[in-house]
């Protein structure tokens, strides 16, 4: 891992910053190329562009968007690392970023199938209540194809995770069409934990959000009062058809 040392401008506090790594599809961890002796900016505003930066995998070549290194200064500033620039090689393989306008993130890898036998027909259970919802993304789940969905003890709120093996799923059961910022956050939770993300809403989603999920390669499924989850975008198609990712070796 990649050091560098950082002086907060707002304070002079001297830091030691430790870049983060991401696995790359590939399977090869890939981390921004920190620029030593650049002196670190204060985030005063935010933008989407300034939160992403491009990488490239030493391995395989390919071009992603990850997280903007930052770092939180104890007196309270938040401050971006300055990262290198990615270079324009000739021979490199394409581009496999989102090819959507103003919709960075990794890109979409289909989920490879799993599944033996073509699944039995989801039974549906009517939803009267937010816990309902709850239910019928976790029963949705299992027939999916995911093992151990656990629901939380504790139902506060309208938005509820999920938790299985290799996934964190969000249901959001309010009456208003579920919004950019829930994807991001389910996505980042997800990259964290090295793991896949799922959102169902009862109310649909935001063209933004909508978009973003586009490009983070989030699956988006609506909640009807009937019970029957359906696949609002093309990763919740690959979903459904292909069922979850294996595990990885050793996990």
């Amino acid at each position: 891992m990649e050091s560098v040392p950082v002086r907060c401008p707002a304070c002079r506090r001297d830091h030691a910053y430790i870049t983060p790594v991401y696995p790359c599809p590939c399977g090869s961890p890939t981390a921004p190329p920190l620029m030593r002796g650049a002196s670190a900016v204060l985030i005063t505003h935010r933008t989407w562009n300034d939160d992403w930066v491009s990488v490239r995998c030493h391995s395989c070549g390919r071009r992603d968007q990850w997280p903007h290194p930052e770092l939180c200064c104890p007196c309270g500033a938040v401050l971006r690392i300055p990262v290198r620039p990615v270079a324009t090689r000739g021979t490199t393989a394409p581009s496999t970023t989102s090819a959507t306008a103003g919709s960075p993130g990794p890109s979409h890898i289909p989920l490879p199938p799993t599944a033996a036998h073509p699944r039995p027909t989801f039974r549906p259970l009517v939803i009267r209540t937010a816990r309902d919802a709850v239910d019928t993304a976790a029963l949705y789940l299992q027939w999916l194809g995911f093992r151990h969905v656990v629901q939380p003890e504790t139902r506060a709120g309208s938005r509820i995770g999920l938790r299985a093996a290799g996934l964190i799923a969000q249901v959001d059961a309010t009456t208003r069409p579920t919004v950019l910022r829930d994807v991001e956050c389910l996505w980042l939770n997800a990259l964290n934990a090295s793991v896949a993300g799922v959102l169902f809403s009862l109310a649909g989603y935001t063209d933004e959000a909508r978009s973003r999920a586009d490009g983070l390669a989030v699956p988006l499924f609506t909640l009807d009062l009937t019970g029957t989850p359906q696949p609002v975008n093309g990763p919740a198609d690959e979903l459904v058809s292909a069922g979850p990712r294996p595990p990885a070796p050793g996990a």
